[in-house]
């Protein structure tokens, strides 16, 4: 038999991508565990849909403060969505719960950190984009969701990111 070497791998720079669904949540804590077992960096990556992005800033804001939105670039627009309440919480702070309510509260669980980015655009583009410009080893995506949008918006995305991604993706199956 021969004698060979495998490559070593390791990440350093973890992308989980959440569609906020209770589903969707499933796949968190592999991200989490990977990040905390290679003591790697790991960011909590949400996008709005931007077909969706009117729509879904509904209750947002009120109509005054839509229409200076409106005349604002895109990364001001982005800041204001994700600091801005609704419903008393912030879409950062929906982010938050989630990766906190999906973690073990014992005291033999992992204590892992991470950052929250939010984006606005097409989904399986940003994802695709922040993994590459952000220097991401890994992908950590559920196969299926039913945040936003209602039809599986990570099963098409699932499939996009695979298609389109330079960097290994680890998909989640969500259990029906």
């Amino acid at each position: 038999m021969p004698n060979t070497k495998l490559p070593r791998i390791g990440y350093n720079k973890i992308l989980y991508v959440t569609d906020l669904s209770e589903e969707g949540r499933l796949a968190f804590p592999y991200a989490a565990s990977l990040a905390h077992s290679y003591d790697a960096d790991l960011t909590v990556f949400h996008v709005v849909e931007s077909r969706e992005f009117e729509k879904f800033l509904e209750g947002y804001f009120d109509e005054e403060l839509w229409n200076e939105i409106r005349n604002r670039n895109v990364e001001e627009a982005r800041e204001i969505l994700v600091s801005r309440k609704r419903r008393d919480t912030s879409i950062r702070e929906d982010i938050q719960q989630l990766c906190e309510d999906t973690m073990g509260s014992g005291d033999d669980s992992p204590y892992v950190t991470y950052d929250i980015a939010v984006d606005i655009g097409e989904p399986g583009d940003k994802i695709v984009e922040k993994a590459h410009v952000g220097d991401y080893d890994l992908i950590v995506i559920g196969k299926r969701g039913q945040g936003i949008l209602r039809g599986g918006l990570m099963g098409d995305t699932a499939r996009r990111v695979i298609r389109l991604s330079k960097v290994p993706v680890m998909v989640i199956p969500i259990p029906d």
